[in-house]
């Protein structure tokens, strides 16, 4: 069985209004529920999601756009009447199935969290006080960042305390890639993720950068695609 991490951004990708979905993650859930493997998300990761999720994809200002647009057209001839009304029936579609969606994040977020092959970890005493070593490092990471990175360390220590060999991490956010935009290792975080035997990808698609021969244990594991 894989065991992979996942995080805030897997969340949102999942849990976001229904044409604002990422394929990919949706897929990773699926995957875990045809027992592939079993994702892993901090608790903390399912409370974040719910503020980008309802601030970001609030459809009212894009709808606005158009609609101005269509003022536009309308005065300028270079739309027909009949197209108008479709492109306005569209438009009142949209802003009623997302105003739907975001009404109950409550309920999605809660029915992600107890998908069949996910497995939603509670931050521990462990994981504050690595946190806060980190803050003693030159990382450079923001406090969430830093949290999501303890929180993903210690699980993965106690995975490897049940007996799993390696664990695996889809990680989009640039400041916990262990490589920079030039694809070179970050040497502090790649030696992190290197104790803990844990492989990170770029993607949810569990493709990219791929394992190389002889990991764990090397000094490039993590390595930019």
């Amino acid at each position: 069985m894989r065991h992979v991490f996942v995080e805030t951004n897997w969340v949102v990708a999942c849990a976001a209004p229904a044409h604002h979905k990422i394929p990919a993650a949706l897929d990773l859930l699926q995957r875990a529920a045809r027992e592939e493997l079993t994702l892993h998300v901090p608790a903390i990761s399912i409370a974040e999601a719910r503020r980008p999720i309802s601030e970001r994809f609030q459809s009212r200002t894009e709808a606005e756009r158009i609609r101005q647009y269509l003022l536009w057209a309308r005065d300028e001839k270079v739309i027909t009447p009949e197209n108008e009304v479709v492109v306005r029936t569209v438009l009142d579609q949209m802003e009623g199935r997302v105003k739907a969606d975001l009404a109950k994040i409550e309920e999605t977020l809660r029915s992600l969290s107890e998908a069949k092959g996910v497995a939603v970890f509670d931050i521990t005493q462990s994981m504050l006080t690595l946190c806060t070593e980190l803050s003693y490092t030159k990382l450079g990471l923001q406090p969430f960042d830093q949290a999501i990175l303890a929180a993903v360390l210690v699980r993965a220590e106690d995975l490897t305390k049940e007996g799993v060999t390696e664990t695996e991490f889809c990680e989009l956010d640039a400041d916990l890639q262990p490589w920079d935009k030039s694809s070179n290792a970050k040497p502090l975080l790649t030696e992190l993720y290197d104790r803990r035997r844990i492989w990170v990808y770029g993607d949810f698609l569990l493709q990219s950068p791929q394992k190389y021969e002889g990991w764990p244990g090397g000094t490039t594991a993590g390595g930019g695609p």
